[in-house]
């Protein structure tokens, strides 16, 4: 018994050649833009702009800049959560952009294991 596939399904060898030849284009796409996505640099500030955090595509803390006026050495537990605020809202804008800009590449296609 032989299946009927509408038109375009199926097709033989030349189209399987031409989706894969499509993947890995796209993974190509994607790996280079990983590259820049890591690459890139982000200056985050929380508490007013008492607290600045640079931090990398990579998820890498490069810096921490501390204004002397939030500094109180009897309140260490708002210096405390500003930071971690920032370090948060650093990630946060990292990842969001990564996802952002390789949905761009992959659109809505759900590829499982890609991420």
């Amino acid at each position: 018994m032989r299946a009927n596939l509408p038109k375009g399904m199926g097709g033989g060898p030349q189209n399987m050649n031409a989706m894969i030849r499509q993947a890995q284009k796209m993974q190509e796409d994607m790996e280079a833009l990983q590259e820049e996505l890591d690459a890139r640099e982000y200056d985050i500030s929380a508490g007013g702009g008492v607290v600045g955090v640079k931090i990398n595509g990579k998820k890498e803390i490069l810096s921490i800049d501390i204004k002397p006026e939030i500094v109180d050495p009897d309140d260490i537990e708002t210096l405390s959560d500003i930071l971690v605020a920032a370090v948060n809202e650093a990630i946060k804008r990292v990842e969001d952009t990564n996802s952002a800009e390789m949905s761009k590449i992959t659109g809505s296609a759900g590829i499982p294991g890609l991420f």
